[in-house]
């Protein structure tokens, strides 16, 4: 008979009571094979929707379609045990009502398998996260460069630069959290408003170019393998896969070309 313990997924509530404790760690990704190798080492993984531009080319995030989402997400699913799964609702499934909101989310969960969803939007998405979250779909929340909006934006800017404009970014940190959002993520804001949030609110902040002091970070996979030929600034390259696969698919072409390869070894006799 087998002793060994069956592995379980960590929890919404796990990942909201690590406020102020051990740092959390989270990557995306957005395929069954990168997310097992993610999966024994993150807390929580992320199917973003920047796999629209990571994977899929676009230039932003606004034309990524739920059925995209939920066709990755099942992927994610599939290729864990141990992390939380968190899916992002994409541009346009959730601002219209929290009615239209629940709808998405719901099918997004029940389709996917995930443990919870993210939106963007901070006091302006504040009854949606009520709603779900009262109807039982964990909500972590997003503020300060929210991608969805680059076009309203004007790009993809560093959020807080003006001291003027942190009781704004504080409200908005502050209302999600009371709304239900379990957890918060912090993008492309100054370090100093970024740790200010992370005192002032009860849920735990995850940085992506953020403040060191958040409660986590994440970042994007393929960015941090070195995939990405022009990573952002609060990007650490950790890996250099661009490279190494570029030097594999040239040795493969010019053994393909001299006709060394296949060889014995990879023929059948």
């Amino acid at each position: 008979m087998s002793t060994q313990k069956p592995i379980r997924r960590v929890t919404v509530p796990q990942i909201a009571a690590r406020k102020g404790g051990d740092p959390i760690v989270s990557l995306t990704s957005y395929h069954a094979h990168t997310a097992a190798i993610v999966d024994k080492y993150a807390d929580f993984i992320l199917v973003g929707d920047s796999l629209g531009m990571v994977m899929h080319g676009m230039e932003s995030t606004v034309g990524v379609p739920l059925d995209l989402m939920i066709m990755h997400g099942k992927a994610v699913v599939r290729g864990t045990q141990r992390a939380l799964i968190v899916v992002d609702m994409p541009f346009g499934t959730y601002e219209e009502s929290p009615a239209v909101a629940f709808r998405n989310a719901a099918r997004i969960m029940k389709e996917t398998g995930c443990g919870a969803v993210k939106l963007e939007g901070g006091k302006r998405m504040a009854e949606t996260i009520h709603f779900l979250t009262e109807r039982g779909i964990p909500v972590m929340a997003h503020t300060g460069l929210t991608p969805q909006s680059s076009h309203v934006m004007g790009g993809f800017k560093t959020q807080g630069r003006d001291e003027d404009s942190w009781p704004i970014h504080e409200e908005d940190a502050k209302v999600v959290s009371e709304a239900g959002a379990f957890a918060i993520v912090l993008e492309g804001m100054v370090e100093p408003l970024a740790a200010k949030i992370t005192k002032q609110i009860a849920i735990p902040t995850i940085g992506i170019g953020a403040s060191a002091d958040c409660d986590g970070q994440i970042l994007v996979l393929e960015d941090m393998l070195g995939l990405n030929p022009k990573p952002p600034k609060f990007v650490k390259v950790y890996g250099d896969l661009g490279n190494q696969i570029e030097n594999a698919v040239k040795s493969y072409a010019d053994e393909v070309k001299d006709r060394s390869f296949p060889s014995a070894a990879q023929t059948y006799t």
